[in-house]
């Protein structure tokens, strides 16, 4: 019985990556895919070369290993850090 549920779940896999790929639900979805395609193609970097001063350098450096001091704690208390609002969004 388990070996024939198996079968008939591999059977389905196929149905269900086409599902995925049958395109984007929405404009914005389709927008920002066309955003990052072309980001990935790198087709509309700026001519403008962005350089950092070295005073930018050396404070974007201390403020990256200043991270470093905050212990990441081994468990996340639940109470902590607020409420999921269930409203309807508006």
């Amino acid at each position: 019985m388990k070996a024939a549920i198996l079968f008939v779940g591999l059977l389905a896999l196929p149905l269900t990556s086409h599902a995925i790929d049958a395109g984007p639900a929405s404009a914005q979805q389709q927008e920002t895919e066309g955003w990052l395609l072309l980001q990935s193609r790198n087709k509309v970097a700026s001519p403008t070369v962005q350089t950092q001063t070295p005073t930018e350098r050396e404070l974007a450096m201390q403020r990256w290993l200043k991270s470093y001091l905050h212990e990441i704690p081994q468990y996340f208390d639940q109470d902590e850090g607020g409420e999921v609002d269930s409203g309807s969004g508006g």
